[in-house]
């Protein structure tokens, strides 16, 4: 996961991305995108039809892109980082990324898995795959992208595909639609990787996704240690990460606020077909450091939450501890030779 002093996205991909998004809003007047801004974020925590697409032109599209794509990009880069650990030696070879817009998921397992891969992006906008082709023709990796339109729901059918990703999709669906979804991505994919907003909504669709993805028979490779229910119980918390997001003079603009970051909030679930090697346990609260001691809060293999103390007198431990950022593995993997 991102460390706390670190912004994303980093060089080398992700600059070009954001290179890719900076002359998106030349000859945008500035009041208008950052209206267009104010205008999906209203629609985005409200309810939304599914057949009624909410980026409806290029105005909206570019806004979308500029405003939300870095964030989207560094929480499913992170959700795609903690999957590649799971699963050490494999890559996808092909990635279908469902409602996928103008493609964040798309650059953000380029960063992961670089190289070659067949890739299709769905999504029911057609003003956002065309934007989506036009950002991707800056990285050479990215040019034979298919970008196909579809009607993200209960129609929804998918080719096989090594990867599946489905990010900030499920928020704008109906319950059976969201249901289709998973379903049809548990169908599809050897991996499954879901991300949603970082609120409680956000967490209790991906919790729903994940126990339709267990249902179809598939181990959960991160964040979970485990694959059993939840230990949270409903209603008194949510598992959620961070990822912390260079901001652009739009979201300042829009949001009125003078730090050169924010932190992205996110709930994720990675599914396997294939059995993964998941972390033996992960922080699941910012590590908390005081005086000769770091307080860790975890969810463990065997299932359920503990708070664990790691002083100095753990030794190396107790510098991992220190070192230890909210979403990490713990303990951490050993370095080689050690």
């Amino acid at each position: 996961m991102p460390t706390p002093d670190s912004a994303s996205p980093p060089a080398p991909q992700a600059e070009t991305l954001r290179d890719a998004l900076a002359g998106l809003l030349d000859g945008l007047p500035p009041r208008q995108a950052a209206g267009a801004v104010e205008r999906l974020i209203a629609s985005y925590r409200g309810r939304t039809p599914t057949d009624a697409p909410i980026l409806r032109d290029r105005a909206d599209v570019v806004a979308y892109a500029a405003y939300r794509m870095p964030a989207t990009f560094a929480a499913v880069r992170s959700a795609l980082t903690e999957c590649a650990a799971a699963v050490p030696g494999w890559a996808p070879g092909s990635h279908v990324d469902v409602g996928g817009g103008t493609g964040a998921a798309v650059w953000a397992a380029g960063a992961v898995w670089p190289g070659a891969r067949a890739v299709t992006v769905l999504d029911w906008a057609e003003p956002a795959l065309a934007l989506g082709r036009e950002i991707a023709a800056a990285d050479p990796g990215l040019r034979d992208v298919r970008w196909q339109r579809a009607r993200i729901g209960t129609a929804l059918t998918l080719e096989d595909a090594d990867l599946v990703t489905v990010s900030y999709v499920l928020n704008e669906l109906t319950a059976p639609d969201r249901a289709a979804v998973v379903d049809a991505a548990a169908s599809a994919g050897q991996a499954v990787v879901i991300v949603e907003p970082g609120t409680p909504d956000g967490y209790a669709r991906m919790i729903e996704a994940r126990d339709r993805l267990v249902a179809a028979g598939f181990h959960i490779a991160a964040p979970c240690p485990h694959s059993a229910a939840c230990p949270i119980v409903p209603g008194t918390d949510w598992c959620h990460f961070s990822a912390r997001v260079s901001r652009s003079s739009l979201h300042r603009q829009v949001k009125g606020g003078s730090l050169a970051y924010e932190d992205e909030k996110f709930s994720y679930v990675a599914a396997t077909r294939f059995p993964p090697a998941p972390a033996t346990a992960r922080v699941v609260r910012r590590p908390q450091i005081r005086k000769g001691q770091v307080l860790l809060e975890l969810c463990e293999t065997e299932p359920g939450l503990r708070r664990t103390t790691v002083t100095k007198r753990h030794g190396p431990l107790y510098k991992a501890a220190r070192d230890a950022d909210w979403g990490d593995a713990w303990p951490p993997p050993e370095e080689p030779g050690a």
